[in-house]
């Protein structure tokens, strides 16, 4: 099986409300490199942005995985 390549960009969806201590909001687009070549866009509540990237790698990681065993 071959390696799955992503990258992702991430922008802020909401911000918890001040004085909360609750997980931002990120909007997360991740797109592969050849033969993965799509786009996904995830809605995913981290503690910061390189969380939210690294959770929506995984997650096109584990579709792109799951797409290869059909």
């Amino acid at each position: 099986m071959p390696r799955v390549l992503a990258n992702a960009t991430v922008d802020v969806v909401r911000e918890p409300p001040p004085g909360h201590k609750g997980l931002t909001v990120y909007s997360v687009e991740v797109w592969g490199r050849s033969p993965h070549d799509f786009v996904r866009r995830y809605e995913i509540h981290a503690k910061s942005d390189n969380y939210a990237a690294q959770e929506g790698i995984q997650r096109f990681v584990t579709e792109m995985e799951a797409l290869e065993d059909t």
